[in-house]
């Protein structure tokens, strides 16, 4: 039995931040059901998106139901439905929630000990509350950007969603306390986190150089912002990342290249004069390092206690034995899409090595709604007429 089991979520997000909460929960035994517009076919229908790896990925450990809570039925079904439900997550934004009279205090007087659980942009009030949470706009907006990129180039984003997945995470874990608290408690309670909050929080020792001492951090490109030699560095036949950061790591760095005039030159005896004379630390490395294939220099790196590493396409990354070995994908079949390789999730628990799988695809659209509905007393007459009603 995982840790989740017996616990229902009322699924009402879209696009990334919100589902990548509930997929934690989904992951880990909640019995997730997503809730979705009936009628016409959405976006993700209609291009194909449904079906594709992205949809697949978010949304998988679901059960799928269709319901209008725009009318009077719906929203009657919806309260029924809330009244079984542990928690529910949601990203509408704050005028769409009251109009439809599911917000926290609305839905905490139908089920006190309900966790309501919101995930924004820029978070629940101030002057950016209605604005919509895009992860590169918020990547902007947080310094992310400024931190990210060649030191001569232009502001960067980064390579992934990491706004929306970040904020999700942390999501993820606001209401797994609130599910803590409720257990001593009885009360539910509303469990917020956005975007921008995320980011702030994600800025970390750059953030806090800032708001203790002044000092604005600046891009590095690939080069870390205190540490040195620590970067990316030419091969014969590519790059890979060494972290040399302490003076012992240097040390056991510079014998086994057998660069050991390096120890003695007064520029890089500490770790303040190698940070400071970097850029000639750097070119005298690169020169030793473009004679190893990059494979060879990884192994000998290691083997002495420097941290050293490839840096991978993402096919190679995931044909590392490593990452073979700790078996990241996970094959689930699908109806039309046969067996297809989804990322399990990361976190790994002595008791349940079966988390580890994923045990269902994401739901087509209303695919559980007699299986749902009827477990709420719903009868195949009432149903059929909801569905001729557009109601569901």
């Amino acid at each position: 039995m995982l840790p989740l089991e017996g616990t229902r979520v009322v699924d009402l997000t879209v696009a990334r931040a919100g589902p990548v909460a509930v997929r934690m929960l989904a992951d880990w035994g909640a019995d997730v059901i997503r809730v979705e517009p009936p009628g016409k076919l959405g976006a993700q229908d209609v291009t194909g998106q449904r079906l594709g790896s992205d949809a697949q990925n978010l949304h998988r450990n679901k059960r799928g139901v269709t319901l209008d809570l725009k009318t009077s039925a719906g929203y009657a079904i919806f309260l029924k439905l809330i009244a079984t439900a542990d928690i529910l997550v949601e990203n509408f934004r704050a005028e769409v929630k009251h109009r439809l009279a599911i917000d926290y205090p609305t839905l905490q007087r139908h089920r006190p000990e309900l966790i309501y659980a919101s995930i924004s942009g820029f978070g629940q009030t101030g002057p950016y509350k209605d604005r919509p949470g895009v992860d590169q706009i918020v990547q902007g907006t947080s310094g992310l950007m400024s931190l990210t990129g060649a030191r001569d180039g232009p502001p960067m984003r980064t390579g992934i969603a990491i706004s929306d997945t970040s904020a999700g995470m942390f999501l993820g874990q606001g209401i797994l306390l609130a599910l803590l608290e409720r257990a001593k408690t009885g009360k539910g309670q509303w469990v917020h986190t956005s975007l921008l909050e995320a980011m702030l929080s994600k800025l970390d020792f750059q953030a806090a150089r800032y708001t203790m001492s002044g000092e604005e951090p600046t891009r590095e490109g690939n080069d870390h912002p205190t540490f040195s030699p620590m970067g990316v560095f030419k091969t014969s036949d590519g790059l890979v990342n060494v972290a040399a950061s302490t003076g012992r790591m240097f040390k056991a760095f510079c014998e086994a290249l057998a660069i050991t005039e390096l120890l003695d030159d007064p520029r890089f005896r500490s770790s303040a004069g190698r940070r400071r004379y970097r850029a000639e630390l750097n070119q005298t490395i690169n020169l030793k390092t473009q004679t190893f294939k990059s494979q060879a220099l990884v192994a000998l790196l290691n083997e002495v206690g420097c941290p050293c590493g490839p840096i991978y396409s993402i096919p190679e990354a995931f044909e590392d034995p490593q990452a073979q070995h700790i078996g990241m994908v996970r094959s689930v079949s699908h109806p039309s899409l046969g067996d297809i390789g989804l990322i399990r999730s990361p976190i790994n628990l002595s008791r349940h090595d079966e988390a580890r799988k994923v045990v269902k695809p994401a739901p087509d659209l209303g695919q559980h709604n007699d299986e749902v509905y009827g477990g709420l007393g719903l009868t195949p007459d009432e149903l059929r007429v909801l569905k001729d009603n557009g109601v569901i």
